[in-house]
């Protein structure tokens, strides 16, 4: 089981606090956005005699908002086929083992989502990476690319759109190509759709659900995490038209007995009636944050990174010999005006040893005054790098 790359370096980066240092982290999608002034109220106004169980699907009238949220993106789907589950990471790792046998083969695209490998693993499911470049600016290789790694033992595609890490978004035309090939070997695709208000390129958010032909195919992920800046509730949402898939996945609920009661009240809450000026407000936040990082980093000798579409990461390249080195020594070794910063080196986010080693992930998580520090923090450090290219 690997280390988290986001996670793995956390031990210094608290030694480094505890020398006095600032660390900016930019390693994790924590977003310092406010969270939702009704969910907080739903949090605070709860007057519940006994915090019970709720059902292991997670509470009817939560699922009911969730349908509501859906339809609204032209996802039409029914309250009960909506599986409420500990964060999008437990809709992931059930999803596996409800879907896929040891030693079945899932196909994903990288850079990807560090932990789709920890699930695979804990499930016995092989990984068949795909790998996009970053001179491409991380699109989907060729279909062909796809259609070669097929083999007898591949059960499933899996898509996060908007991309974590890279920020790339599908295009209409290739998911279309993805779902044709779904259909052609009967595989299940697993879109990862957590980022789904995050579209910054004018194109729209093209879902899963969005491809006709394939309905009984598609498990869907999701989460509030992100979308309400609601991280620490772990509520997220297993969605699927296969009754089977839901059948199965449900005997893994009960296993777990059921989601956390006091997150679905807050999750409902925001469903129900977070304003559409909020949603805006974080909109526009992001991408002015985008454009700020993304100049800033441009503009250091060395460094490239592509102009991410969505979600609120980017993939970018470093004049270094080892991300990893890098990262570590930017915390125990580093720090400019009693600062320094904390990312995620971009290896993890890859199957193969040596996929990119001279890349980070970048999350632009922090105020954009926080942003223009770490990033003069990050020009500073690779002035003085050992392991400079």
């Amino acid at each position: 089981m690997p280390a988290s790359p986001i996670r793995k370096l956390a031990p210094l980066a608290n030694a480094a606090k505890a020398r006095g240092v600032k660390v900016f982290h930019l390693n994790i999608g924590q977003p310092d956005i406010h969270t939702p002034e009704v969910a907080l109220d739903g949090l605070r106004n709860i007057d519940l005699k006994i915090l019970e169980y709720s059902p292991s699907d997670g509470n009817e009238s939560l699922r009911k908002e969730m349908a509501k949220y859906y339809n609204r993106f032209n996802i039409n789907v029914l309250p009960d086929e909506i599986i409420v589950t500990t964060g999008g990471s437990e809709a992931i790792s059930m999803a596996f083992l409800a879907c896929l046998n040891p030693e079945d083969e899932v196909i994903i695209p990288e850079p990807a989502y560090a932990n789709y490998k920890s699930f695979a693993l804990a499930a016995g499911v092989v990984v068949k990476p795909l790998v996009s470049s970053i001179e491409q600016g991380f699109a989907l290789p060729p279909i062909e690319e796809f259609e070669k790694l097929i083999t007898e033992k591949t059960r499933g595609i899996l898509v996060c759109n908007p991309n974590n890490p890279t920020g790339y978004i599908y295009t209409k035309e290739e998911m279309e190509k993805i779902r044709d090939l779904v259909k052609k070997y009967d595989l299940y695709l697993f879109a990862d759709e957590v980022y789904r208000e995050f579209c910054y390129s004018g194109q729209s958010h093209v879902s899963a659900f969005h491809l006709h032909g394939i309905e009984e195919n598609i498990v869907l992920i999701d989460s509030v995490s992100k979308r309400y800046s609601e991280c620490g509730i772990r509520i997220g949402a297993l969605v699927a038209k296969n009754r089977k898939v839901l059948e199965a996945v449900m005997k893994l609920c009960q296993a777990r007995l059921s989601p956390p009661l006091l997150g679905q009240i807050v999750a409902e809450a925001s469903y129900r009636a977070t304003p559409k000026e909020y949603m805006q407000a974080v909109f526009d936040e992001y991408i002015s944050r985008r454009n700020c990082l993304i100049n800033a980093l441009n503009a250091i000798d060395g460094v490239y990174s592509p102009m991410p579409q969505g979600a609120f990461y980017t993939v970018a390249r470093l004049p270094i010999d080892n991300a990893d080195k890098f990262c570590a020594w930017l915390l125990s070794d580093f720090q400019y005006n009693g600062k320094t910063i904390m990312l995620a080196p971009a290896s993890g986010f890859y199957s193969k040893e040596g996929d990119g080693a001279d890349e980070v992930r970048i999350a632009y998580v922090l105020e954009k005054n926080e942003l223009i520090e770490a990033v003069e923090v990050l020009e500073k450090a690779l002035e003085v790098y050992p392991g400079r290219k």
